[in-house]
């Protein structure tokens, strides 16, 4: 079914336009990522489909009776509203009644848990996740959402993910998490230097299908210089009869010359800009510490290596940006040491990003730390470095006020590296910033000589960045992993089902001799459900098809609809819950397998 239509779209803020003509649509079922490098008018396109900013030309076209959801980049919120009326901002009091447990229970699943607080007494997070909850309760069949996986843990954006999969309607949304474009998306649309491609698939989809893009273009520019340069001689060794051929054969010339050729892709090089580390970095020893009552660090010692690559996850507030700032001196532990060596030299990219000055230039900004700095491939001016960072031309000039989010950010990561830090300390470096510039920034940390401790939610950052995961859990206890995200996922998730399973503990031992290994075996009742539950689980899945089928073929009947998807939300909840049994008695029967093959 056909959603919305994209036709002709026009929008310039400065002298170059910002989109050109672009048109794409919408059809059920579409599940849409935008991407593109920062300031190239992802969030313009999003206001201007929601109908929040209109076009300097071109047209929305949507079908009869579609409603539109929107979640800002920056959700703006009143005063005199409790989180749960902000949620229903704008809807009517009897959908509120009918909808009051739903929108609670996904308040929950985001870490809201009072709904009657008043919102201005939240943090900047904690409100992005109440925008979220108030975008996905309100029906809709267009779903518009700009950067929803900022400001929300790992857990949670795993339950956006599942939740968004189920989502009947059409998605359009512009985020950074390339495993959440991965595992949401079906479709990929890049903007481009005011034009947008378009690529059925999803994020590794798109990857392809760029490479295989831009290698055409190449290909046909090169056919293109080719045969100018062949005109070129042609017309200069002096062609003595001007007929009317000749005169065609000019002008194809001219035609070939005045053709645009395919702009170079932008690039950001960041070399390696850092001082000397000795031997001795950064040492923690027995640190606690509490906000008021509650234990955010308990008992936490640790030594920073040389080339550590260390990555910060946790739920938001559990203390992972405190932990940051207990290293660089910003705030002081309840007891305990920090010992930080002579040749350490900080350079710490806070999640707030520093206070910039709307008015000062975007050049000043940079020569407030350096006008000339050393690399390893010689003296740098700050004009040069901000090219470096896609700050071109004009824009050197351009006051911070005028760039986007995502680009004071990437100005303010150039400002922290200006400084030539050995100890890099990075809260949240991947919010806001874009894909493009994650790339260059993960390649640029693996080159780095000194230590990387990163706070992120990012699992795609964390697997190409880390070697070392510290996970914050409940009571202020930091555990330690080996490896990236992937491997602290894998194996929290063996602990989580041996844990449920029972069998992390471990038995106490009688005194005298030493127990014989315990046999394993089936109980009566596990044997019966190991041998249906095959069959369970498929019943379910079918189920499952059924239910998708009868949701697409009532997209008109809201009450019918409403009613279909609570029953396959509890249908899914069911056939995890089998699944998760199954893995437990699956594991059961290889553990017995193998014990009769030691017997």
């Amino acid at each position: 079914m056909h959603l919305l239509s994209a036709e002709q779209i026009w929008k310039s803020y400065r002298e170059t336009p910002l989109l050109q003509g672009i048109s794409f649509s919408l059809e059920q079922g579409d599940k849409v990522g935008v991407v593109g490098v920062n300031g190239t008018g992802k969030s313009t396109l999003l206001k201007i489909i929601a109908g929040k900013e209109t076009p300097d030309k071109g047209q929305i076209v949507t079908a009869s009776g579609i409603r539109i959801g929107y979640l800002p980049q920056s959700p703006e919120f009143q005063e005199d509203r409790t989180v749960l009326q902000q949620v229903f901002a704008g809807a009517s009091r009897k959908y509120q009644e009918e909808k009051a447990y739903e929108a609670k229970a996904i308040l929950t699943k985001l870490g809201i848990t009072d709904f009657d607080q008043s919102v201005m007494q939240l943090s900047g997070g904690q409100k992005k996740r109440v925008a979220i909850a108030g975008a996905l309760v309100i029906p809709c069949e267009v779903l518009v959402l700009d950067e929803p996986t900022n400001h929300i843990d790992s857990e949670m954006v795993l339950w956006l993910e599942k939740y968004l999969a189920r989502f009947t309607g059409a998605l359009l949304m512009v985020t950074h998490d390339r495993y959440f474009l991965d595992r949401v998306t079906n479709r990929i649309v890049e903007i481009d230097q005011g034009r947008l491609y378009s690529y059925i698939g999803n994020y590794s989809d798109f990857l392809a299908g760029k490479q295989q893009r831009e290698e055409m273009a190449q290909s046909s520019e090169r056919k293109r210089q080719s045969i100018l340069r062949r005109e070129w001689e042609w017309i200069h060794r002096g062609v003595k009869a001007r007929g009317t051929k000749s005169k065609s054969r000019i002008q194809r010339y001219e035609e070939l010359k005045d053709r645009q050729a395919p702009a170079a892709a932008q690039g950001m090089e960041m070399e390696s800009i850092q001082s000397r580390l000795g031997k001795k970095t950064v040492e923690l020893k027995e640190i606690f510490k509490y906000y008021g009552e509650r234990e955010l660090i308990h008992n936490f010692s640790y030594l920073l290596q040389r080339r550590a690559r260390v990555g910060v996850i946790g739920p938001n507030g559990c203390g992972k940006s405190t932990l940051l700032k207990i290293m660089i001196g910003q705030v002081q532990p309840d007891s305990g040491t920090v010992t930080v060596g002579d040749t350490v030299k900080f350079g710490y990219f806070s999640q707030e990003c520093e206070q910039m000055d709307p008015n000062q230039k975007v050049i000043d900004y940079i020569r407030d730390v350096a006008e000339i700095i050393q690399t390893p491939s010689g003296p740098v001016t700050a004009v040069q470095m901000l090219e470096k960072f896609l700050f071109t031309g004009s824009m050197a000039y351009t006051p911070i006020g005028r760039l986007s989010g995502g680009e004071r950010r990437r100005l303010y990561l150039l400002r922290v590296l200006m400084g030539a830090p050995n100890v890099l300390l990075l809260d949240e470096p991947t919010n806001d910033l874009d894909i493009q510039t994650l790339m260059i920034l993960e390649d640029y940390l693996q080159g780095f000589e000194g230590a990387v401790i990163a706070v992120s939610h990012d699992r795609y950052f964390l697997d190409k960045v880390v070697d070392h995961v510290l996970e914050f859990r409940p009571g202020g206890e930091i555990r330690q992993y080996l490896g990236g995200y992937t491997d602290y996922f894998e194996e929290s998730q063996v602990e989580a089902r041996l844990k449920k399973a029972g069998e992390g503990s471990t038995p106490k031992q009688k005194k005298g001799k030493p127990d014989s290994p315990k046999k394993l075996k089936f109980s009566y009742q596990e044997q019966r459900e190991y041998q249906q539950i095959d069959g369970i689980i498929e019943a379910l899945e079918n189920r499952k098809q059924e239910l998708e089928q009868e949701i697409a073929a009532s997209s008109s009947d809201y009450e019918k609809l409403s009613s279909l998807l609570e029953q396959k939300e509890k249908l899914e909840q069911e056939l995890e819950e089998k699944t998760e049994r199954w893995i437990y008695l699956q594991e059961l029967a290889e553990q017995i397998e193998a014990q009769k093959g030691q017997i």
